[in-house]
């Protein structure tokens, strides 16, 4: 096996994964915009033609599951799947040591991004259901499509927080948000943020 040279860059993501991403992205901020403009009295003036919103707003809510389970396909999705959702010491160290605002090594993904992942995949999928019993009301008797409506409209405004949050974090590391747009990241970088990450051969 070629052991790359130490200043080469390394592969974070492929070109799978990343595709995954902006199309999941791209997805799920269709169904917030259009809520907001659903939503919001000020903004629902502004836009008008309600019909064509509400469409396109549980349309594009079905269809962000798409990327993901599409994704399923790649080898590289899996893996990573496997690393979100697997917690180990080391990432309660981490969690520990953000309260404390102290550095802690962490593996290719951080707590941090484990939790949100976690966090965002439940409440989509929550998002996903409780809209399912307020698009078809004649599934479900009124009680539930109450707390349905409830559930969905709160969900909403955490989900949204959740995803403005993650949208901050990211703004304050350009090379993560490199390593996104172009699946490399420097070495330096990985040693300095995810230093027990142990990339497979072909990274």
């Amino acid at each position: 096996m070629t052991i790359p040279p130490p200043d080469a860059p390394l592969r974070r993501f492929t070109v799978a994964e990343r595709w995954i991403h902006r199309a999941t992205a791209a997805l799920l901020g269709t169904t917030m915009v259009t809520a907001a403009f659903l939503y919001l009295p000020l903004l629902s003036e502004l836009a008008g033609r309600r019909d064509l919103l509400v469409t396109v707003h549980e349309w594009s809510g079905i269809a962000a599951l798409v990327p993901v389970l599409a994704g399923l396909l790649s080898r590289a999705f899996r893996a990573d799947l496997a690393r979100l959702n697997r917690f180990g010491p080391h990432d309660r160290g981490w969690l520990r040591s953000v309260l404390r605002r102290r550095p802690h090594p962490s593996a290719k993904f951080n707590a941090g991004q484990k939790l949100y992942a976690s966090l965002a995949a439940g409440g989509t999928l929550v998002m996903l259901g409780t809209g399912l019993i307020m698009w078809f009301p004649r599934l479900a008797p009124l009680v539930y499509r109450t707390g349905a409506t409830f559930v969905h409209d709160w969900g909403a405004l955490l989900l949204g927080a959740l995803v403005t949050g993650h949208m901050w974090m990211a703004s304050n590391d350009p090379e993560a948000r490199a390593g996104l747009r172009t699946g490399f990241v420097s070495r330096a970088w990985a040693r300095r943020h995810h230093e027990l990450w142990e990339p497979s051969p072909d990274e």
